[in-house]
């Protein structure tokens, strides 16, 4: 009873007849036309179990990424995989560790499991390597690393990930939350598949709810090394991926045109919105995801609380971030043009009032 529910982001609000929702980091176009007609061709296939093993599906994505599909695992979204991970390798009296502004599942699925979630500071807003070995103790059993990192959309280059790495006892599981690596595009990152292949203690989750926009139909994957696999395979439901997640999310990861459309579309609106917004007078966290961060002076009448509550008058909803103990802020989802343009018209009319 000590887990506070996780709650998504909201989808409506009352009185309002069009609602622009940039709260919870989905795809700004929408899904793949191959993936929704993957889904309609499904329909009359529905009563038939799916392959509990997703055969078709890891096997493109290991050819994509050049990795052994017998050691990537499906999931009803990267959520599953690392719930399953807290239960296989962590307990009462064994320690989750993660960075301070880390994503809210983490403490979830540690507390879930009876385990207990420790934080790291971090600086600047960004995981820090120094003070996650130093937060390190006997009873710690998992690392969870976002990277890069939801809410703040930090990052940490692939040589301080490596430097995590090492400097962590072997016993530690590293799990590096990657759900937001194919909006990347800086040359010093990795999703860090590189350790998973050097070791036995090292996890690379990804998430086709982003990029691939399916979040409704939740479907996530994790690759690693041939021992954890083994004990995820044995632990998760024997059909916990079902068949409309599998067709669809094939054809979305195999439309490779539509994905470049949508990677060329954050990389314009991206350091677009930051730049309007900062234009503004407010910070904007320097993210490498399909969000951003905003931070709000405490002044009453132009605090976070009142910009959030004014957003929705106009019919925005975003996300509010004291959950993440971040309450002078706001999280924005990178969305079409017209609706980037529609928040940065509602902030600059917020400022002047």
């Amino acid at each position: 009873m000590d887990i506070r529910p996780y709650v998504g982001g909201e989808s409506a609000i009352e009185g309002v007849s069009r609602i622009v929702k940039l709260s919870s980091n989905e795809g700004a176009l929408g899904p793949s036309p191959k993936a929704m007609e993957a889904l309609k061709a499904l329909a009359p296939e529905i009563h038939r179990y799916p392959d509990g093993g997703a055969e078709a599906l890891r096997q493109a994505i290991g050819a994509r990424y050049g990795i052994n599909p017998d050691r990537i695992v499906c999931g009803a979204g990267s959520d599953e995989l690392l719930g399953i991970l807290c239960r296989a390798y962590a307990g009462p009296g064994d320690e989750v560790l993660y960075s301070a502004h880390g994503f809210l599942m983490y403490a979830i699925a540690a507390k879930a499991c009876g385990a207990t979630p420790v934080t790291a500071p971090e600086v600047d807003l960004t995981a820090n390597v120094d003070n996650l070995l130093k937060a390190v103790t006997p009873k710690t059993k998992i690392l969870f690393l976002a990277n890069p990192n939801n809410p703040t959309g930090t990052y940490l280059p692939s040589s301080e990930v490596a430097r995590l790495r090492a400097g962590l006892r072997p016993d530690i599981l590293l799990v590096i939350d990657a759900a937001y690596a194919e909006f990347v595009s800086r040359n010093d990152y990795t999703s860090g598949n590189e350790l998973v292949e050097a070791g036995d203690n090292t996890v690379v989750c990804r998430t086709f709810s982003k990029m691939f926009a399916l979040g409704g139909l939740r479907l996530g994957w994790a690759y690693g090394p041939e021992n954890v696999v083994g004990v995820l395979n044995r632990v998760r439901n024997p059909f916990n991926v079902g068949s409309a997640a599998l067709a669809a999310g094939l054809a979305a990861f195999q439309d490779t045109e539509y994905a470049e459309l949508c990677k060329r579309h954050n990389d314009y609106w991206l350091p677009w919105l930051s730049e309007q917004v900062s234009a503004l007078g407010l910070t904007v966290v320097p993210s490498v995801g399909n969000f951003i961060l905003i931070r709000f002076p405490k002044d009453a009448g132009k605090d976070a609380a009142t910009a959030d509550a004014f957003l929705r008058s106009r019919g925005i909803i975003v996300r509010a971030m004291g959950a993440y103990g971040l309450g002078d802020s706001l999280r924005i989802t990178i969305g079409t043009g017209e609706e980037n343009q529609m928040v940065v018209d509602a902030l600059r009319e917020f400022l002047k009032k």
